[in-house]
């Protein structure tokens, strides 16, 4: 193990049971099937697709807010899958996580004082000058400023910029290593959004913050996230630096991501958009091969639609799941 991995996934399956009767089997959701990958110390990382492709059930996983069916997640060389209650509530106290909602994700009934203690409280530290100093600088530090006039403040006081920067000082009081940011922006006003990207790159390097950035919006990657991994049916099928991707995308799916990114120039609104066809399968019951060749305008017969692709590597560092690829070097984890 690497001093500057942080964490460590290998070969990650969540998949959620589905009962027809009480007792009776109807099959599972493959949310997570087969995922791994490294994500070293102060990195922001990028999990791209559609909804539906498994990101937040990917990252939710890492959190220990799902219980994952097989693989390892080792933190810091811990495999999670040998810690007891005990154990796995200190490992929560690595980890914070801003949710998509922010008005949602903040308990209407707790002044803001209130919501940063609790995590403080749960987690053993009860001396109150060092929850009121944790809370000023948390506060200072998320720009909701003078802090005296917003500790007594109620979520519905808060504009929805003010909430967001509220749910980032939660997740960030118990100075945690590791932040999931689920669409932390896709819920705000336009001209908000930059503003709390920003926030949240700033924290990050400041802290040396691994981050989990999870979102379907490719325009803001690059400005957020030093790799990008592409999920598409529970799967990743490509992973490389975000300058990398984004100028040279291999992987069929990835193409048909950024082909689908709007166009702001009222010139192109008629360019025809090649763009594949049909919806994503479903998760109970998935195509055999490479999941997307029922999509792909590209798939080799009979063997996209019966074998699985490995992970190749055409270029340095940059690994694509595609059978296009064969021959150019079987990677392992990215």
């Amino acid at each position: 193990m690497q001093d500057n991995v942080l964490l460590s996934v290998r070969d990650l399956r969540t998949w959620f049971e589905l009962r027809r009767w009480v007792f009776a089997r109807a099959g599972y959701v493959r949310a997570v099937d087969g995922v791994s990958f490294d994500l070293p110390r102060g990195e922001a990382l990028a999990l791209v697709g559609e909804s539906g492709s498994g990101k937040t059930t990917l990252a939710r996983t890492i959190l220990g807010l799902y219980k994952p069916t097989s693989g390892e997640i080792l933190f810091e060389g811990v495999n999670l899958g040998t810690l007891n209650r005990r154990e796995m509530r200190k490992y929560r106290a690595n980890l914070g996580y801003v949710m998509q909602d922010p008005y949602g994700a903040l308990p209407p009934f707790l002044s803001l004082r209130s919501i940063l203690a609790e995590p403080m409280r749960i987690h053993g530290i009860s001396d109150r000058k060092e929850q009121n100093r944790r809370i000023n600088d948390v506060l200072e530090e998320v720009k909701l400023t003078p802090v005296n006039d917003f500790l007594t403040k109620f979520p519905h006081m808060l504009s929805g910029g003010q909430q967001q920067r509220a749910v980032i000082a939660r997740a960030m009081i118990l100075r945690p290593k590791l932040i999931g940011a689920d669409e932390p922006v896709s819920m705000l006003d336009a001209s908000v959004r930059v503003e709390i990207l920003k926030l949240l790159r700033r924290i990050q390097e400041s802290h040396n913050l691994a981050v989990i950035y999870i979102t379907h919006d490719l325009s803001t990657v690059r400005y957020f996230s030093e790799r990008i991994f592409i999920m598409y049916a529970a799967k990743t099928v490509e992973k490389a630096p975000v300058d990398r991707l984004l100028s040279n995308h291999l992987h069929p799916y990835t193409k048909a991501l950024l082909a689908a990114i709007p166009d702001p120039d009222p010139k192109n609104a008629e360019t025809f958009r090649d763009i594949p066809p049909g919806e994503p399968p479903s998760l109970v019951n998935p195509p055999s091969g490479c999941r997307f060749h029922p999509r792909c305008p590209r798939a080799i017969e009979g063997l996209c639609d019966v074998k699985e692709p490995p992970a190749f590597e055409p270029e340095p560092e940059h690994f694509v799941e595609c059978w296009l690829y064969r021959g150019e070097g079987d990677a392992g984890t990215a």
